[in-house]
């Protein structure tokens, strides 16, 4: 699988959130969701696609695939670790979930796994 760039990243965690949210996703859903127009949304929808993380239905609905699940997994836990990590630290609920959104992109492997350990502590 080839590395997923953040835009990518972001799909994906938006329609894993949209699911958990509505049970089921579509393109328009990131649409609403993101505030994209909606052909950034079908390019980033068919990035995904092509590169085996999602698979669309006849009627447009979005599900993951086994790779996608496990992409999706992994950033997910990333940005839920962050935000934890930051909310300890003393930064305020909101501004920990923005700023973890930003750092998990860009954060290396070695450095989350120091910050993991140390939140399991």
């Amino acid at each position: 699988m080839d590395k997923i760039k953040e835009s990518g990243e972001n799909y994906l965690e938006t329609i894993l959130i949209l699911k958990e949210k509505k049970g089921s996703v579509r393109s328009v859903d990131i649409v609403e969701e993101l505030g994209y127009s909606k052909s950034s949304v079908s390019r980033g929808v068919n990035l995904l696609k092509e590169k085996g993380y999602i698979e669309i239905d006849a009627d447009g609905y979005i599900s993951f695939t086994k790779d996608g699940d496990q992409a999706v997994n992994r950033i997910y836990e990333r940005h839920r670790l962050l935000t934890d990590f930051l909310i300890s630290l003393g930064v305020p609920q909101g501004v920990a979930e923005d700023d973890a959104c930003k750092i998990e992109h860009v954060i290396s492997d070695n450095t989350m796994d120091v910050i993991k350990r140390k939140m399991a502590k």
